[in-house]
Formats: structure tokens, C-alpha cells, sequence
């Protein structure tokens, strides 16, 4: 018997979380389709048959050049975001890296034009803002998010 379920098809990112003392790994977007101008933690698109843990730590070790084992990463946080545009519906899985071998650098100069270490509690204004959300609900102790979906722009629940 087949079911048919009027459900949602989101989209599907990782995001990676670097600290060194209280400064925060960023990437200056710069040759992308989207958000250029702006900083932006590591992170990507989930791919097919892609666990939520092994995209973040391929397109972190993608961006910035470094090699992270799955056992040194933690979740964080979960973001169930709507967004204007051609990809409304996404969920955002947030990861921090406890230990990493190399020096992170930019690794796609092609689509970053610099990478950075800023302090967490002194962000620029051109942070990408459902990133602030999320580092915020993470600073808070939640552990999910709904961003963008109402007027308020941002709604907590644990």
C-alpha cells in the first residue's frame, strides 16, 4: 500500500563552528550566488545519502583546509528556517569542531575572497543574519530554532 503525505521538501545545510579563544572562523563571501558581502561560517548543502555530520565536516575541510575526525564534533544546534526566495524551507544542523589538524585557511578563494578569526561577541553587521540567530540560540543553550517563519523572525523552543 502506498502512502501519499502532503509534507515538506526542504533543503538541507551543515554548519561548522571553529573557536579559538573567543574568536569565531568566518568566510568573506565574495564570487557566490548568494550573500555576497556578507560573512558566513563554514558550511553547505547536504548531498544525496549524506549524513548531517559528514557534510559539515567535508565542506569545512573543503573551505578552509583542515582535517576533522567525526568523533571531535559535537551538535549544536537544529534550525528549521523559511527563507524568501527559490528554496523557501531549509533545515540547518549546526556542528562545533572540538580538535582539527592544520591551520585553517581560505580553501576556496574562488568563492571567499578572505578568512578571518572574529570575536563572538563583537560581530560585524554583514554576518550572514540567520547565523547570528543560530550562534545566538547556541550562546543561549537551545538546542532548536525556527527562523523566519513568523513576524518576530526568530522563535525558540527547546
Amino acid at each position: 500500500m502506498k502512502f501519499r503525505y502532503d509534507t515538506q521538501h526542504p533543503h538541507l545545510a551543515s554548519y561548522m563552528i571553529l573557536r579559538k579563544g573567543k574568536k569565531i572562523a568566518f568566510l568573506y563571501r565574495s564570487n557566490t550566488s548568494w550573500m555576497n558581502k556578507f560573512w558566513a561560517l563554514p558550511a553547505g548543502k547536504v548531498e544525496s545519502g549524506e549524513p548531517f555530520s559528514r557534510a559539515a565536516v567535508r565542506e569545512t575541510e573543503e573551505e578552509i583546509g583542515i582535517k576533522i575526525s567525526l568523533k571531535n564534533i559535537r551538535h549544536n544546534l537544529t534550525v528549521h528556517r523559511f527563507s524568501d526566495g527559490d528554496a523557501p524551507e531549509w533545515v540547518d544542523v549546526y556542528f562545533e569542531v572540538t580538535k582539527w589538524k592544520g591551520e585553517p585557511f581560505n580553501a576556496e578563494p574562488h568563492k571567499h575572497s578572505r578568512m578571518e578569526w572574529i570575536e563572538a561577541d563583537n560581530l560585524p553587521d554583514n554576518v550572514i543574519p540567520d547565523e547570528v540567530a543560530a550562534l545566538n540560540a547556541i550562546h543561549d543553550g537551545k538546542s532548536y530554532l525556527e527562523y523566519g517563519w513568523g513576524e518576530d523572525k526568530a522563535r525558540f523552543r527547546v
